[in-house]
């Protein structure tokens, strides 16, 4: 059973980038650039395979690490989209493969532990898709705009400047908040002491207005003398 949680963060450094993708192709192929990180759970006994598409002249890089089972270590495989194994399996700890230049299509990455019995493995799997060609149309692109790297500098800084003071201003905020509440809280209970003081008050001088006048109207009875 494969349990993974994945991760995928492009690698879009600069402005103007569209995403386009093809009708029977994953959206991701056209980007520049792509990462994904993987953390892969494989039963013991069992082997997970997975296919990763690499456009003609990219450069793909793949990379995997035993995270926790065992005896810490798994196998490990690469092969090429013609079919050739260009990384045969070893049991390791960790692994590395990269082609600088790919001719394209699917590489076929397995992870393999048949060989631990009654151990899981938790693996984690990192892969890199990146495209200098299309990264220098991209910086042709944003030239031909002025958009240099001191620009996009300044720009990401009035960005944080900016970030910083809405910051700072939340916190002033938050704490006229805990002020304002507190300040109630000091009323409220300022209130409900001094009410309670009154109450007791007027009820003790009721009780005592009422034992007095009940005093006034008290009649003694004398016995007649014989």
């Amino acid at each position: 059973m494969l349990i993974f949680n994945s991760l995928i963060w492009l690698l879009l450094i600069f402005f103007g980038i569209s995403i386009v993708g093809t009708v029977n192709s994953p959206w991701y192929e056209d980007l520049p650039a792509v990462a994904m990180d993987y953390k892969v759970h494989i039963d013991p006994g069992k082997e997970d395979c997975y296919y990763q598409y690499v456009n003609p002249g990219a450069t793909f890089y793949v990379s995997f690490q035993v995270l926790r089972g065992g005896d810490g270590m798994a196998g490990f495989a690469v092969r090429h989209p013609s079919g050739q194994l260009v990384l045969p399996y070893q049991w390791r700890p960790n692994a590395e493969y990269q082609d600088q230049q790919s001719t394209g299509g699917y590489y076929h990455i397995c992870v393999d532990n048949q060989f631990s019995r009654f151990a899981d493995k938790l693996v984690n799997l990192y892969m890199t898709v990146i495209r200098y060609d299309q990264w220098e149309l991209y910086s042709k692109e944003l030239e031909e705009l002025n958009l240099s790297v001191e620009n996009f500098t300044s720009t990401i800084q009035g960005v944080e400047r900016n970030i910083n003071q809405m910051l700072q201003h939340q916190n002033h905020f938050r704490g006229m908040e805990t002020r304002h509440y507190n300040l109630l809280v000091d009323n409220n209970a300022y209130v409900l002491r001094w009410s309670l003081v009154q109450i007791i008050v007027i009820c003790t001088t009721t009780i005592i207005q009422v034992y007095f006048v009940r005093k006034l109207f008290d009649v003694k009875s004398s016995r007649p003398r014989a």
